[in-house]
C-alpha cells in the first residue's frame, strides 16, 4: 500500500514470513521489514525473547488490538503485543491498527517466531472532516474489519489505498460505507466495534431502538453470517449495562457475540504511556485530558482465564 509509511506486503510475502521461508540466495534484501516508504537496514532481525506459555489456558482469541503503528493511539509495538499474548497462552491475536497495516511485516514475523496464530485487519475512520491530531477526542466512526484468508486481505488493502487517496491528504481517508460492502464480497468479517463504532454510539447517544437499527444496517449491507457483536468490559460503569443490550440484540438477530478488550498497550503497565500519547495526539497537557482518559489500567490484553470470569454471563463470547 503507498500512503505515506504503510508498506505494500503481497500476501505471499506474509505466507512466506508465517511458513519461515527464507528468500533465495542473492534476493534484494532491501524489504526487510523496516517502516520507512522503502524499508531500511536499521532494523535487525527479530530475535524471539524466552517466555514460558502456560500449560492450561483458556482458549481465547483476542480480535481487536491496536499497536503503536496506530498513531499516537496504541503504546505498544506489535512485538510487545505478541510477546504478551505469548505469556498470557492466547490462542490467537489480531491486529487492527487505524486505516493500514503499518506493523504487519513485525506483527507477522514475531506471530511466527512464537507460534500464535494471526488474524489481519484494520479499524476505519468513518465521516473525517480533517486529519484528527490536536482533537482531544478525534471525530468520526469506526468500523472494525477483519481479513478472511488472502482474498480478505487484498480486498481490504485495496479498499485502503481507494480511501487514503479518496482523502487527498494524509490522515484524512475517506471511505463510503455501501462502497465498502461491494468491496469485501463475503470475504470481511465486521465487528460492531468499540464506543465508536456505529452500533455502540448509536446505543449511547439514542438507546436501544438507535443501536438496532446501525446493527441491522450493517447486516444488510455485509450480511448476517459476516457480522459478529462485540462485547466489551473495560469496567466503566456502563459496560455490563451496554453488554446486556447488545447481546441481547444479538440473540435477537441470531447474530454471533465476540469478547474483545479493545486492546491499546500489552500491559497494565503501560498506560501512563498511552495517556501521554493521547496528550500529544491532543496537543495538550495530560492535566487537560482528565476527564478524556480512564481513571484506571483497562485497555490491555488479558488472559482467556480472565476474559471467560469478566464475561461468565454472555456463553460463547469468549470461546468462540
Amino acid at each position: 500500500m503507498g500512503w505515506g509509511n504503510n508498506p505494500s506486503v503481497s500476501w505471499s510475502e506474509m505466507e512466506r514470513i508465517l511458513s519461515d521461508r527464507r528468500r533465495p540466495e542473492g534476493a534484494p534484501s532491501g524489504a526487510d521489514g523496516g517502516d520507512s516508504p522503502a524499508w531500511s537496514h536499521k532494523r535487525g532481525k527479530y530475535r524471539a525473547p524466552e517466555i514460558e506459555r502456560p500449560t492450561e489456558t483458556v482458549p481465547y482469541a483476542e480480535l481487536h488490538a491496536h499497536s503503536s503503528f496506530s498513531f499516537l493511539d496504541g503504546a505498544s509495538s506489535p512485538e510487545e503485543l505478541v510477546e504478551e499474548a505469548e505469556r498470557l497462552g492466547l490462542h490467537a491475536l489480531a491486529v487492527t491498527d487505524h486505516d493500514g497495516f503499518y506493523g504487519i511485516v513485525r506483527f507477522a514475523e514475531a506471530a511466527e517466531h512464537l507460534q500464535l496464530q494471526t488474524v489481519f485487519g484494520a479499524e476505519l475512520s468513518l465521516g473525517l472532516p480533517g486529519p484528527q491530531n490536536g482533537e482531544p477526542d478525534p471525530h468520526g466512526s469506526h468500523l472494525l474489519v477483519l481479513a478472511r484468508g488472502e482474498e480478505g486481505y487484498h480486498r481490504l488493502a485495496a479498499a485502503i489505498t481507494h480511501a487514503q487517496l479518496s482523502g487527498g491528504e494524509k490522515g484524512r481517508p475517506v471511505y463510503d460505507l455501501h462502497d465498502l460492502a461491494g468491496r469485501a464480497g463475503g470475504h470481511w468479517q465486521i465487528l460492531t466495534g468499540c464506543r465508536k463504532g456505529a452500533v455502540r454510539r448509536a446505543l449511547a447517544e439514542d438507546g436501544p431502538a438507535a443501536a438496532a437499527y446501525e446493527l441491522d444496517r450493517l447486516v444488510d449491507l455485509f450480511g448476517a453470517e459476516r457480522v459478529d457483536v462485540e462485547l466489551i468490559d473495560q469496567g466503566a460503569p456502563t459496560d455490563s449495562r451496554d453488554n446486556d443490550v447488545l447481546a441481547a440484540l444479538a440473540a435477537e438477530r441470531g447474530l454471533p457475540i465476540v469478547a474483545t478488550n479493545n486492546v491499546h498497550y500489552a500491559v497494565p503497565e503501560k498506560v501512563h504511556l498511552a495517556a501521554a500519547v493521547a496528550a500529544v495526539r491532543a496537543n495538550r497537557g495530560l492535566d487537560e485530558l482528565d476527564g478524556w482518559l480512564p481513571s484506571h489500567a483497562s485497555a490491555h490484553l488479558r488472559s482467556g482465564a480472565e476474559m471467560a470470569r469478566r464475561f461468565r454471563r454472555y456463553p460463547g463470547a469468549v470461546e468462540r
